[in-house]
């Protein structure tokens, strides 16, 4: 299989978690309701968990590589910022979908590194692949219901949308495939832009939604998943 195959195949077999997650939330129904509701914000805060390795594991460690820490530093803030002001603006319409940008700051620029890994000859495309699908899934759960409870969309399109989000892991290898494998700076300059995008909507939205009173699976959840992304990540090492 060619290069250029096989970063398609991959990315859009990592994207395809996207709307597998979306339609477990769909269906999602645990009984007693104590039970369902701490269930509910322990995948929360497991997606928030494995946003975070994402960050510490992959993204920042993958885009210091090439950068000055004056450089890498500034993307991060950068990052940060913008996203700040997405999130403001998100809230000012009601439309809520921190979940949903943080999905998506997660798989672009990792699908643009999966490619230009292939690019460069890499070795571990397989398994990055494998840990961004993983990563997906939680996501795609919480992002279903996040953007589920929102006024402003409609129920019915949520899922014929997520799996349009799919076509943006096939889009994103080949960019970095034929573009950024020749620019190494811009990749690490995307990678940390989105990690600090990740930091800034997983403490300021993710993790308060993640809390449940008098319980502490939810925070054993965000532990989990941290654990999950440090072993996926060992592994493609």
């Amino acid at each position: 299989m060619s290069g250029v195959l096989e970063v398609i195949v991959l990315t859009t077999l990592a994207g395809s978690t996207i709307p597998i997650g979306g339609f477990l939330a769909k269906i999602e129904q645990i009984h007693p309701r104590w039970l369902e509701e701490e269930f509910r914000h322990s995948i929360i805060a497991f997606g928030g968990g494995v946003l975070l390795a994402a960050v510490a594991l992959v993204l920042v460690p993958v885009g210091i590589e090439e950068l000055n820490p004056l450089t890498a530093g500034a993307a991060i803030l950068i990052g940060g910022v913008c996203f700040m002001f997405i999130d403001q603006m998100l809230e000012t319409h009601q439309n809520p979908a921190s979940q949903l940008l943080a999905m998506l700051l997660d798989f672009v620029p990792e699908s643009l590194a999966l490619g230009a890994t292939f690019a460069n000859g890499g070795s571990v495309g397989i398994l990055l692949a494998i840990l961004i699908g993983l990563q997906n899934l939680p996501e795609g759960f919480n992002a279903y219901r996040e953007l589920r409870s929102s006024r402003t969309m409609k129920k019915r399109m949520i899922l014929p949308g997520f799996c349009l989000l799919v076509l943006l892991g096939p889009l994103s290898g080949l960019i970095g495939y034929y573009l950024l494998s020749q620019v190494p700076q811009l990749v690490g300059l995307t990678m940390l832009f989105a990690a600090g995008g990740i930091l800034y909507l997983t403490f300021q939205d993710i993790a308060p939604q993640a809390k449940l009173e008098h319980r502490s699976a939810p925070a054993l959840g965000a532990v989990l998943g941290f654990v999950f992304g440090l072993i996926a990540q060992m592994v493609v090492a």
